[in-house]
């Protein structure tokens, strides 16, 4: 990323602009690999992070907890402490976890606990496991992430839609551009439409057919985000791990925002006032 591009970009976020899905690993020299990750990572510390994020204008953002690191939440931690209120936190969380560890997640700026239903992360929950979870955090009044791809959200859109929380899912479900998609659009809007569901603008590397600059995902999240502007979130998904193709570059996934979100007040909506709303950020004046 060139200095000049970063600055260009800086300038056109709004101000309390949040990068709604993001991860860290790291630094391994405090923070070391568990074995029972699900995939090796890349170093990629809360200071990279910091430094990504100031460069592009990102005044906030909300830290998703990765398999790479197990089930150990140390360097989500650590990056709460360090963030004094730039940051909240989603969990991945197993059935065993109790009541206690759960309140201090929550009392460090943890909001969401997050269900990853993709092969290669373990596969699909079973329902027992998911309620059990659900149980756990719902006196939190945490919110739900759903990792699925297009196929899995036809799937398992009635375990979705009975879910008794605010519902977030990851990267517009990863569709497949080339099949299927009308049916993962119509399911996405009836999640959105019961006012519960909110869905994350994100991942356009992951989901293009075309590769870069991406701009073939933009009419299926144009049409997200005309559907339910007000439920619609944006993340940079960095530092874009398990991808098979190039490494994106994260200053033309911002620049696509200009695509997705083309009005001023839309990208608003997706950058500040609906992160705000979600994850409990203070909405900053216009």
């Amino acid at each position: 990323m060139s200095e000049i591009s970063i600055q260009t970009e800086r300038r056109v976020l709004p101000r309390g602009a949040c990068d709604a899905h993001c991860h860290i690993f790291g630094p391994f020299d405090r923070f070391p690999l568990p074995d029972d990750r699900s995939f090796t990572p890349p170093e990629a510390p809360e200071t990279a992070l910091r430094q990504l994020h100031d460069g592009l204008g990102f005044d906030r953002a909300v830290i998703v907890h990765s398999q790479g690191h197990g089930r150990d939440h140390r360097p989500l931690l650590d990056a709460l402490v360090v963030g004094r209120g730039r940051y909240r936190g989603v969990a991945v969380l197993g059935p065993d976890v109790s009541v206690d560890a759960v309140a201090r997640l929550d009392a460090a700026g943890v909001c969401g606990v997050r269900f990853n239903f993709l092969a290669h992360l373990g596969g699909a929950p079973a329902p027992e496991r998911v309620q059990a979870v659900l149980a756990l955090v719902r006196p939190f009044d945490w919110h739900v992430a759903i990792h699925v791809t297009g196929a899995d959200l036809i799937r398992y859109a009635d375990l979705i839609a009975a879910i008794e929380a605010r519902v977030v899912i990851d990267h517009m479900a990863r569709p497949d551009l080339g099949q299927n998609l009308a049916a993962c659009r119509d399911i996405l809007f009836r999640l959105l439409d019961s006012g519960r569901v909110w869905v994350k603008l994100s991942g356009a590397d992951r989901i293009s057919l075309m590769g870069a600059p991406y701009h073939d995902v933009v009419p299926f999240a144009l049409s997200l985000a005309a559907h339910a502007p007000q439920r619609v979130l944006w993340g940079s998904d960095w530092p874009h791990v398990n991808i098979s193709g190039p490494m994106p570059d994260d200053v033309a996934l911002v620049d696509l925002l200009a695509e997705i979100a083309p009005s001023d007040a839309l990208r608003r909506r997706l950058l500040v006032d609906n992160p705000a709303e979600l994850f409990g950020f203070d909405t900053p004046a216009r």
